[in-house]
């Protein structure tokens, strides 16, 4: 193991490399693209490689980079429309222990696995909490429409899933999804960004990728963002905020049921045969009004489902209020008239933000109370993924 210093500092072990000079070049050139100068460069025959960059906002940037290459080279036995990249350093023999990525313990620096795709141009940025430790002598792959999606764009988001292997007996993630962006030179800095955000806030799969969703037209030239109105307001980082949230259950719940609305609301908009969507924020209200383009209108309330089956091997939903009105055990529980449709997200049990929408005239009744909604709903057949459907 080489524990030499990168940039007089101590990452961890560092690799003699061969003809990555090319890499080197890559990474340096996306650097200038992307708006930034680069005022070190480590050696090129040395993995990983360290980029300090200055900014014209006069933000600094550390840069930990484990680049490696990506070619459209024909496997065996492999799909011919992917690229493949494979994390090659050291010898074959030293990949049977362990190798951890290097990480910055003062959190300053920003560590990223990318592959590098320079016939077309992208790179392909991997989860580096997720690849850490380093599974060398692992291929991993894209498809050629999601690279072909970037060059267009510039940025381009997607999951995909990752199973078990020889490397590992379990999935990388507990959802066994990863989140993928791959990108062009002119949105490094803009990676190197998302990377430092969801290592500092320890964003999953699916927050990273809403995270990295949210970034499509962002650009680096814009500089530095402002500090959010609730990071000012409560004179409170937005890592602390979420330490708070994630230490209080009933702020936990909350925050889940709001980033459930975000979903849907974005997945209603995308949807071919809705003209409008309505969200309302109000006491005693369902959570939107939809209007199809055929003039039908149809009040939606979400709800996020179990991860736990009922008996016959359904997803469930709990639809009920938090509490009842003194007085009245009814108030609980919601009319059968009070909506028409119940969007269940299926996150907690999938790890995909989905959704399954029922009809509310074809719900279970409350035994006590008939002109109320049972507090539990299974989502059976007759839901569908369509809202137009039912």
């Amino acid at each position: 193991m080489d524990q030499e210093l990168i940039a007089g500092r101590g990452f961890g072990e560092v690799y003699r490399v061969t003809n990555r000079a090319d890499l080197h070049a890559f990474l340096i050139a996306a650097v200038e693209a992307s708006g930034g100068r680069v005022l070190y460069a480590s050696d090129p025959g040395r993995a990983p490689v360290y980029l300090g960059v200055q900014l014209d906002s006069d933000e600094r940037l550390g840069m930990l980079v484990y680049p490696f290459r990506v070619t459209r080279n024909t496997i065996s036995k492999r799909p011919t429309d992917e690229v493949r990249g494979q994390l090659r350093y050291g010898s074959e023999e030293s990949w049977k222990r362990a190798h951890p990525v290097g990480r910055d313990v003062a959190g300053v620096d920003v560590t990223m696995v990318l592959g590098v795709d320079i016939d077309d141009g992208v790179f392909i940025g991997l989860d580096a909490n997720l690849w850490d430790p380093l599974p060398m002598g692992i291929s991993f792959y894209a498809k050629a429409a999601d690279i072909e999606r970037a060059q267009g764009s510039g940025w381009h988001v997607w999951e995909k899933m990752n199973r078990p292997g020889t490397k590992r007996t379990q999935p990388r993630s507990p959802t066994s999804l990863e989140t993928v962006v791959a990108f062009l030179p002119d949105r490094l800095i803009d990676y190197a960004r998302l990377e430092r955000r969801s290592t500092s806030l320890h964003l999953d799969p699916p927050l990273r990728f809403a995270a990295a969703a949210a970034m499509v037209n962002q650009n680096s030239s814009e500089g530095v963002r402002d500090r959010h109105v609730l990071e000012e307001q409560f004179a409170l980082s937005s890592e602390q905020i979420l330490n708070i949230i994630n230490g209080r259950n009933r702020l936990s719940v909350a925050v889940r049921g709001g980033v459930a609305e975000y979903h849907l609301e974005q997945h209603l908009r995308e949807h071919p045969d809705i003209r409008e969507v309505k969200r309302l924020d109000v006491d005693a209200m369902h959570d939107f009004d939809v209007t199809l383009f055929s003039g039908e209108k149809i009040r939606v309330e979400c709800k996020n489902a179990s991860p736990n089956l009922n008996k016959n091997r359904e997803y469930k939903v709990e639809v009920q209020k938090t509490r009842a009105s003194k007085g009245d055990p009814a108030s609980r529980f919601y009319a059968a008239d009070a909506f028409d449709v119940v969007a269940a997200c299926l996150f907690s049990a999938t790890g995909r933000w989905e959704f399954k929408f029922g009809r509310t005239a074809g719900m279970q009744r409350h035994r006590n109370f008939p002109e109320r909604l049972a507090p539990i709903q299974p989502v059976t057949s007759s839901w569908s993924a369509n809202l137009a459907e039912v």
